[in-house]
């Protein structure tokens, strides 16, 4: 098998020549005929914390939008804080370094993160508003600049809504299932918060969006984390948000082609867990060939992961080796270097059982290096980025949530 992966590699592995934003594009452009007709592109990645995949994704980013017409980054992020990122890239209002520490999640408070931003501003600045990229975010979770715009609003509007008001101010923090209720009584307020907003003379669409928003974080922290209730449990209904989110930027407008950031597990076209259906397994429906699934992979190094179940702990520095019974061993052995390989091929070992690593923004203390999860590459992505070494990305000062 390692042979076979080998002269498969050499024949159509394409070298990736930099992982620097801003490096001429011509390794790129076997990525951009393939994405030819695409209307959503994964961009995935096996750590929240390794700063090549940052920087690679940037490139991407900055070649699919300069090169291939793609319109919007949509990100594994508050879809609430993200609003008042996408008003920065358009047109220029806030501090991007402030805007990208409060998307709700400590793995995008980064150096590399706000460099993308501010790219994304530097390119939308002259160009006349119906060319300018968006930003978005799908995650529906920590929903504190919706609250706030909600609340406001009822306390100027609908003083007699100040109970409701109260509700909901705990969509602030509250996580996925953190507030299990089969009768999800706060999400029939927030849903009856909408309706009334929806409604109101004075509610501009601003606020009526936030109004909705807190309605799929509701939810989502009144769902269970039982992954055997399937479908209901909060892991499917996330990923479910998540992919409707993506549909709504890319069905309003029939110009429009979605970059979605998001961890490997989030953009596969299979499942994850205990069969947690994926945002990329819904996009593929909703969407079939004109979805890709870009995996992002690297061989060894290091990246910042937090610790056990520590929600609060500030991220740390994981080290760990190339290994050998990993699809990435088995890459790395084969080729060196960083390269791009396009996966809908017929080659057997596209479509045998392998194990993948994957790391999330948590990572268990002591036994993280034996975190994998199944893969049949040519079923679970479209497309595998492989990046030789990885190196911890640059946090924010104060960077813990």
């Amino acid at each position: 098998m390692p042979d076979d992966i080998a002269r498969w590699l050499t024949e159509h592995a394409r070298p990736l020549e930099s992982l620097i934003p801003g490096a001429p594009t011509d390794d790129l452009e076997p990525l951009g005929v393939t994405l030819r007709g695409v209307r959503v592109v994964g961009l995935g990645e096996s750590t929240h914390g390794t700063s090549e995949f940052f920087r690679l994704k940037h490139r991407i980013v900055e070649f699919l939008v300069r090169e291939e017409g793609f319109t919007t980054l949509a990100m594994e992020a508050s879809e609430s804080a993200a609003r008042a990122v996408d008003a920065y890239v358009r047109h220029g209002v806030g501090d991007p370094a402030r805007l990208v520490a409060r998307l709700g999640f400590w793995t995008w408070r980064t150096q590399e993160m706000v460099d993308l931003v501010e790219w994304l501003r530097s390119h939308n600045r002259d160009l006349p508003e119906e060319r300018r990229v968006r930003f978005a975010g799908v995650d529906p979770q920590r929903g504190a600049d919706s609250v706030e715009a909600v609340t406001a609003f009822l306390h100027a509007y609908a003083p007699e809504r100040e109970e409701d008001a109260r509700a909901l101010e705990i969509l602030v923090h509250a996580r996925p299932g953190s507030r299990p209720d089969p009768e999800q009584a706060l999400r029939h307020r927030a849903k009856e918060v909408a309706r009334h907003l929806a409604a109101h003379d004075d509610a501009d669409d601003d606020v009526v969006e936030h109004a909705r928003i807190l309605v799929r974080a509701a939810d989502l922290v009144t769902r269970s984390l039982d992954q055997s209730v399937g479908e209901e449990s909060a892991f499917a209904v996330r990923d479910r948000a998540m992919a409707d989110a993506v549909a709504r930027l890319v069905d309003d407008d029939p110009t429009a082609r979605v970059m979605v950031w998001a961890h490997n597990g989030h953009l596969a076209k299979g499942t994850y867990g205990d069969g947690v259906t994926a945002l990329g397994s819904r996009l593929r429906d909703l969407y079939g060939d004109r979805y890709y699934a870009l995996a992002l992979l690297f061989g060894k190094g290091s990246f910042l992961a937090r610790r056990g179940d520590d929600l609060q702990a500030p991220p740390v520095r994981h080290r760990i080796g190339t290994g050998t019974r990993s699809i990435e061993a088995r890459l790395a052995d084969a080729l060196k270097g960083d390269y791009y390989i396009d996966l809908r091929h017929t080659a057997p070992w596209l479509h045998t059982p392998q194990a993948q690593r994957s790391f999330g923004a948590n990572v268990p203390r002591f036994f993280y290096r034996f975190n994998t999860a199944p893969l049949v590459p040519a079923k679970d992505y479209d497309g595998i980025a492989f990046v030789a070494r990885s190196t911890c990305s640059h946090l924010l000062p104060q960077a813990g949530e």
